[in-house]
């Protein structure tokens, strides 16, 4: 069990124990552009980043841009995607989308979260993965391992949702540090913080954590090792 720690301290602690194991953190995602980013990010709802990225480099060369994307039909849009998870309807959202932004938005892809969310296949999550990865803003994507890493760690408390999860979190964080902090927090949970397993043995945070000590973890030689599994 941690010990009883001031919220503010605790963020503290582990923001910085954070930033020192993943000093260069950024999405698993390949993409050159916001328009790559954003498919990917829409295809890799509950999919792999691994698994996402096998599919896009024939996927880009097919659609390079959003205009050629809006041109596809939806069958021919599926047949590059077939292998990700719900391909029929992440075909129907990646080409309306597409044309979406070509009637609305002159072609380019809006920087406003919320009118990014009136996108169809784009919610909260893949609305602040954009904005926070492509314009660097203070916006916080919680997904299931931001959801699961803070709730373990102790900086939220009884959140029943993303939402909640996302308020009780940019509160305390700082906002130039919002959109490094996502990166953060799903490298962690990805890569040591495993939601069966979890590498607690080679965790620098589990002093400060509150799932520590609760279930069996798994031993490591080191975080380094953690991170190279």
């Amino acid at each position: 069990m941690s010990p009883k720690i001031r919220i503010k301290e605790r963020f503290r602690i582990v923001l910085e124990r954070l930033e020192k194991a993943w000093p260069e953190a950024r999405t698993e995602l390949n993409y050159r552009n916001s328009y790559e980013l954003m498919v990917a990010v829409m295809l890799s709802a509950q999919c792999t980043d691994k698994r996402v990225n096998m599919v896009t480099p024939a996927f880009f060369d097919r659609f390079p841009d959003i205009a050629s994307l809006a041109a596809a039909s939806t069958e021919e849009i599926f047949t590059y995607i077939r292998s990700i998870s719900y391909p029929n309807s992440k075909a129907r959202h990646l080409k309306e989308t597409a044309r979406k932004l070509q009637e609305d938005f002159a072609g380019e892809i809006p920087q406003d979260p919320e009118l990014l969310q009136k996108l169809p296949g784009i919610g909260r999550k893949t609305a602040h993965v954009l904005a926070s990865v492509i314009w660097q803003q203070p916006r916080l994507a919680v997904d299931t391992h931001v959801f699961r890493v803070a709730a373990r760690l102790g900086l939220t408390r009884n959140a029943r949702n993303p939402l909640q999860a996302e308020k009780q979190l940019v509160r305390h964080i700082p906002p130039e540090l919002i959109h490094k902090a996502h990166h953060w927090l799903i490298l962690h949970g990805r890569y040591v913080c495993k939601a069966r397993k979890p590498l607690c043995g080679a965790c620098q945070l589990s002093d400060v954590c509150h799932f520590f000590g609760k279930t069996n973890f798994a031993p490591a030689d080191s975080f380094s090792e953690a991170k190279k599994s």
